[in-house]
């Protein structure tokens, strides 16, 4: 099995009480949040799919992202 690339960041935010009774679960199965997080996110994705999902089915994104042109700035007029 290919190993996954954990290196992109997902920030959630949710209530401060579900937070807390999430990681309590999360240690009574002594598990980290993040290895739970990654368990449904990876679950949710192969319902959606409907088939097994592996890191090599997903292409890489870009990186890094190539900066968007800027406008030109507009001149003032030259005095006469």
């Amino acid at each position: 099995m290919t190993q996954e690339n954990r290196t992109a960041r997902l920030t959630v935010l949710i209530d401060p009480r579900k937070k807390a009774v999430f990681e309590r679960l999360c240690a009574e199965e002594d598990a980290v949040p993040s290895q739970v997080v990654r368990r449904l996110l990876r679950r949710y994705i192969e319902e959606r799919l409907g088939k097994p999902w592996t890191p090599a089915d997903t292409p890489q994104p870009e990186s890094p992202r190539a900066p968007k042109p800027r406008a030109p700035k507009p001149r003032a007029p030259k005095p006469r």
